[in-house]
């Protein structure tokens, strides 16, 4: 019995003791795991730092909805895996890898992969670019199909390589043993930017004040360029205007109201609460400071 005591206690100082070295090595090294990848580690550090490579306002979108960003490095790692076990190895770094636009060799190496798995073009045939011609036939200009039969027959060719492509790195996802620490994910994330209210809208309309209201959306990379545009108009002239912004996914009532289509959408109102303007897509600080004064707001 005492035999059998010592080899539990054993088990369990052997368990803690394993504990400690993972949470010495990982955590107080600050190598976080986020994610294990067929039993290679995904850290938050490395997440970080590939992170730090994406330009605004991707950057901020991916901090807020982190999973997609990690989907794409776990899908990079695999690749990377999968180019390992076909005897692929990263290029030596020289002086023309230290250019700013140069590829990393992760990046080169992942290149050499597709190359091996699809080294033939896809087939493409006469009735596939002829199909598509048809389609395409009102937006080519009057062109014949002898006219652009080639260009038509690379993009067929480029869009059938893609998906490929596609699915084989689905099928590597898809064989692949994936942990993800939701958990920890869910700490990392970062909280979206607040937009405005159906009270704030009925608040500027009852304001007696020209205003603008941008009809757009978090996850809308042009919306989201939009933002530090507005914010600047709205801390510049601030008693003078108002400048709101509306999630027309959080408000399907209001998009619905005002007809908005496509996002962002800038609709402006005068005064007495009139629409008198509206534009669809990126708009220019200096336009739309030039179009409030237009409508009424005082300088």
């Amino acid at each position: 019995m005492k035999a059998k005591h010592f080899i539990i206690s054993g088990a369990v100082i052997l368990l803690a003791a394993i504990a400690l070295f993972y949470f010495l090595f990982f955590e107080g090294t600050g190598r976080q795991v986020l994610a294990q990848v067929n039993g290679e580690i995904l850290s938050v550090e490395e997440f970080n730092r590939e992170l730090e490579k994406v330009e605004s306002p991707l950057k901020e979108m991916f901090r807020e909805e982190p999973q997609s960003f990690l989907e794409s490095l776990i899908v990079k790692k695999l690749l990377l895996q999968a180019a390992k076990k076909e005897g692929l190895t990263i290029p030596v770094k020289t002086y023309k890898d230290t250019t700013k636009n140069s590829k990393s060799p992760e990046d080169i190496l992942i290149e050499d992969l597709m190359k091996n798995k699809f080294p033939a073009p896809p087939a493409v045939t006469k009735e596939e670019v002829k199909t598509v011609y048809v389609q395409l036939k009102d937006q080519l200009g009057g062109k014949s199909l002898e006219e652009v039969s080639a260009d038509i027959e690379q993009i067929i060719r480029e869009g059938k390589r893609q998906n490929e492509m596609r699915q084989f790195m689905k099928e590597l996802r898809g064989n692949a043993k994936i942990e993800i620490d939701q958990i920890r994910l869910q700490k990392i994330s970062a909280k979206p930017p607040e937009s405005n209210s159906e009270d704030d809208l009925k608040k500027a309309l009852a304001a007696q004040k020209p205003f603008l209201v941008d009809f757009g959306a978090n996850s809308c990379v042009p919306c989201r360029q939009m933002r530090p545009i507005l914010k600047e108009i709205g801390k510049e002239y601030s008693g003078k205007t108002e400048v709101l912004v509306i999630d027309v996914y959080k408000y399907q009532n209001l998009a619905r109201e005002y007809k908005i289509q496509l996002i962002p959408t800038l609709v402006f109102f005068d005064a007495k609460g009139k629409e008198l303007f509206r534009h669809v897509g990126i708009m220019d600080k200096e336009k739309i400071v030039a179009k409030l004064k237009e409508i009424g707001m005082s300088t």
